[in-house]
């Protein structure tokens, strides 16, 4: 048996979920919806990260305490996955006394190892970001990011020794190039470890912030939201001790936004390696999601999409199919109603949709709704028979690099290929000539043969069409594509000869 870890990033909850939220979640479902496919066993990883500053922050303005608060929106996360046909093997939450447990046990070792120290601190605190700046990563007076500029701050804190790592962490990424995906991700890492890091503050006063876990041999101090939360991708495997971290973590994958590549690397990277704990398989590294107007997706802005809205209205599968086809992960790209629109309208329903709605209502009309048997296959059978063998192998390959746009798109222009191929036979015109009998099963076979094969392609970009287009067929067992058992059959061994099939409208076109 062959493992595979896959994670999205653990979730800030002091909002409701966003369509940035949903783009890198629906990433990694996919991801694992293939693996799956393939024959490995598959844990993916999602959840809410609870603790910090903006959480407490937001239970007071919403008049309840910092755990009711976590609570609420921990489930409008769970809810939302639910949702957009997202299916986490974990959820895993912050406040959760297993994880509360790992947390401390490290820091405790860290700090008997000399890991951590305390000292008085004075510098420039990012309220937004929840950690101290630097005046170089300032823009205009603040980050980026943030609305507010950072504000000075001077409290005892205690330190994890990060600088002591840069070197080892220097070295891990020029000997590893394919650690951090894409490129150019892993050489703005490398250009910050080319001057010194300084050491990570880990830990809050109470007397500032009482929201958090404890430092276990200080509970004046509770710890800093990001070692927290870091700690949650292994905390669920049961570090360091139960057999699912030694099956698991060897193969862990990292799904996150590109806002926080340095908590990834600087901060996770080094507190990995001062606890013994093998880095991390891959980082892969999304870009931002912008709106109709060019600019990055914010509330302020008031230029983002609503990912449960968008679901409502253009169909689940439909969103799906969009944040995969339509941004190239790893980039910046603009994900609005309109480009929603165009991918249901264009792909789904006049490629996709089409091929099938005509394809079973051609077997419908010409063979009484019974899956016909093959006759003779001629060289365009052999030539679509050829792509639908080497299909799979190539959509696995570009998944397995986070690449699933790309997989995607070689499955679409399989589509036309077989849309070209309807109208090069034309079934209607052999149907009226009683000696092309046999070429007309051949070819409504052929159809119905590949639209099989593409259900089981994209099943894990969209599993409730897919599952319906594969009931359609008369196809038994739909639910075995999602466990691997259907996903590579051999040519002839999908729809059966006899089989009833049915008629729909895959994807209904919106009107404009």
């Amino acid at each position: 048996m062959t493992y595979r870890y896959i994670t999205t990033p653990i979730y800030y909850v002091n909002d409701r979920p966003h369509m940035g939220h949903a783009y890198a979640s629906v990433h990694a479902d996919v991801m694992a919806r293939y693996l799956r496919a393939a024959g490995h066993e598959v844990m993916l990883l999602t959840g809410a990260d609870e603790h910090g500053e903006k959480i407490a922050r937001a239970a007071q303005q919403a008049n309840e305490t910092p755990q009711a608060s976590a609570e609420r929106h921990a489930r409008s996360f769970e809810e939302a996955w639910r949702a957009l046909a997202v299916e986490p093997d974990r959820f895993v939450r912050t406040s959760a006394p297993d994880h509360a447990r790992v947390v401390s046990q490290c820091l405790t070792r860290l700090f008997d190892a000399g890991e951590i120290y305390l000292a008085d601190y004075e510098g420039l605190y990012s309220v937004g970001q929840e950690r101290f700046v630097t005046e170089k990563e300032l823009v205009d007076g603040k980050l980026p990011e943030d609305k507010e500029p950072p504000v000075v701050r001077r409290e005892p804190n205690y330190f994890f020794r990060m600088e002591a790592h840069r070197e080892w962490m220097r070295q891990l990424l020029l000997d590893t190039p394919e650690l951090i995906q894409p490129a150019q991700y892993r050489n703005e890492v490398l250009r910050l470890l080319e001057e010194p890091i300084g050491d990570l503050s880990i830990s809050r006063p109470v007397e500032r912030l009482a929201w958090g876990i404890p430092i276990p041999w200080d509970t004046r101090h509770v710890t800093y939201v990001w070692f927290d939360a870091l700690l949650s991708y292994v905390s669920p495997l049961g570090y360091p001790d139960r057999p699912e971290f030694a099956r698991f973590w060897p193969s862990v994958r990292h799904v996150i936004g590109k806002d926080i590549l340095r908590t990834h690397t600087l901060f996770w990277l080094s507190m990995t390696h001062a606890l013994g704990i093998a880095p991390y398989r891959r980082l892969h590294v999304s870009g931002h999601l912008l709106g109709a107007d060019g600019r990055k997706m914010s509330k302020s802005l008031g230029n983002g999409v609503d990912p449960l809205a968008a679901a409502g209205t253009y169909g689940v599968d439909a969103l799906r199919y969009t944040l995969i086809r339509e941004v190239s992960f790893g980039f910046d790209g603009i994900i609005s109603e309109a480009v929603i629109e165009q991918r249901l309208n264009r792909d789904l329903a006049d490629d996709l949709g089409n091929l099938a709605s005509r394809t079973l209502s051609m077997v419908v009309k010409y063979r009484g709704g019974l899956v016909p048997a093959p006759k003779t296959y001629e060289a365009a059978e052999h030539a679509l028979m050829a792509r639908a063998r080497e299909l799979p192998a190539a959509v696995l390959a570009l998944v397995d690099e986070m690449k699933p746009g790309r997989a995607v798109e070689q499955v679409m222009e399989f589509v036309k290929q077989l849309n070209v191929y309807v109208a090069n036979s034309a079934p209607w015109t052999l149907a009226r000539d009683a000696r092309a009998a046999g070429r007309l099963d051949t070819v409504l076979y052929t159809l119905l043969e590949a639209l099989y094969g593409v259900s089981n392609l994209l099943y894990p970009v969209m599993p409730g069409k897919m599952k319906e287009l594969q009931t359609w067929l008369g196809v038994p067992n739909v639910s075995d594509v999602a466990s691997g058992a259907s996903w590579d059959r051999p040519w002839g061994e999908g729809v059966k000869p006899g089989t009833v099939v049915s008629e729909g409208i895959l994807f209904p076109k919106l009107a404009n």
